[in-house]
């Protein structure tokens, strides 16, 4: 009786840890959030319950190892976490959430193989770090991240490189440059420019002088 009380405490104590960082990512409307973490804790520590049921019962007649589970469950978390992930331009979204998931399973194996005090402990560090710490990220990574400007132009063989020398004067970092055709009597292009903002930017007088060249029609942010 001792033992599936054991089992229950786990299971729910998984149920509970689980929840916690579920609905830090619920609240924040991301792609996998309070039934997904609740599910992964869970099933990752009914897998590590599983694992050592199974040693207790056959490690007398065949050498198990009782890890075997757990360590299946780290390496098979990533297909779950992969489709949390987006890529839009250079901006990459859903990092935060694939790491949760994998932590999250990580505490429903210390939960699942009795080691309380890890569970919980972790649930609150990860906790404390996607709460506390997102304002303090969003400050550090404010001027890391790309954007992209287009310009629709006529199809002359030097718009790229007049394009390209004005933000070369406002020391802007041209991370890539795609170039498409429209479908118009004129040939003209649209040429897309992904880019790094420097500290001092200003995106209206880069805009002006881009329109300048002759040949430009249009300049607009993506």
């Amino acid at each position: 009786m001792q033992y599936y009380l054991d089992i229950v405490v786990r299971l729910v104590l998984a149920c509970l840890l689980g929840g916690i960082i579920g609905f830090e990512r619920e609240h924040g409307n991301r792609p996998a959030g309070f039934r997904t973490h609740i599910l992964v804790c869970v099933g990752s520590a009914l897998a590590m319950v599983t694992s050592e049921y199974i040693f207790n019962v056959f490690s007398s007649r065949v050498s198990l190892d009782p890890a075997r589970l757990g360590a299946q469950v780290i390496s098979g978390i990533g297909f779950l976490g992969a489709g949390t992930i987006v890529r839009k331009g250079f901006n990459v979204k859903g990092l935060t959430t694939a790491a949760s998931l994998w932590a999250v399973a990580c505490v429903g194996l210390a939960a699942g193989i009795g080691f309380y005090e890890g569970a919980v402990i972790a649930t609150i560090l990860i906790y404390i770090t996607l709460m506390l710490l997102k304002k303090l990220e969003k400050k550090i990574s404010i001027r890391k991240q790309y954007m992209s400007i287009i310009v629709e132009a006529a199809n002359t063989p030097e718009i790229v490189y007049e394009l390209t020398d004005v933000f070369s004067r406002y020391d802007v970092l041209i991370r890539n440059i795609e170039q498409f055709n429209r479908d118009n009597a004129g040939g003209d292009i649209l040429v897309k420019f992904f880019i790094k903002p420097p500290h001092a930017f200003s995106l209206e007088d880069i805009e002006q002088d881009l329109r300048k060249i002759e040949g430009v029609w249009k300049v607009y942010e993506e």
